[in-house]
């Protein structure tokens, strides 16, 4: 097995477990938040955190550095106009997703609260999560991009 299969290898399986686990935790929360059920927006919530902190900020770490290792192994210039948007790209997905995993950690502490029937703690809750659902947007946009841009390296 050559360097830059295993490179390769490692960029792909850490791309699905950004993508995957972004939908994934997307999908939960967004269902959790709608159903209105507090209990079980508080469990969702828990468990999204832990999602985020164990799965995708591995892959956002390992995502760089497999592909600066493709990126030499494979003969690419590092200043080729498809990898300079994929970076941008992916400082745009950061963006977005910082302010993210903020806000998930904020609602899954006043989902307790909410949880326990504090009418103020659900209100924050719902204007947290309108922010969040609509960062969610461009980051979903800007990894779609990148995988195109992996894919088809124009």
């Amino acid at each position: 097995m050559s360097w830059f299969f295993l490179a390769k290898l490692i960029h792909i399986l850490s791309a699905a477990v950004l993508f995957g686990t972004g939908a994934g935790i997307a999908f939960f929360m967004f269902m959790a938040w709608r159903s209105a059920e507090r209990s079980g927006f508080l469990w969702v919530s828990r468990h999204v955190v832990i999602a985020d902190f164990l799965f995708t900020t591995t892959a956002v770490i390992v995502q760089p550095i497999s592909g600066f290792a493709l990126i030499i192994l494979g003969g690419h210039d590092p200043l080729a106009p498809w990898l300079l948007i994929s970076y941008g790209l992916f400082v745009m997905v950061g963006i977005c997703w910082l302010p993210v995993v903020a806000i998930q950690m904020k609602v899954r502490n006043l989902a307790g609260l909410a949880a326990n029937g504090d009418n103020q703690a659900q209100q924050q809750i719902q204007s947290l999560m309108r922010t969040w659902f609509m960062l969610g947007w461009p980051a979903f946009i800007g990894v779609i991009g990148i995988y195109l841009l992996m894919v088809i390296k124009p």
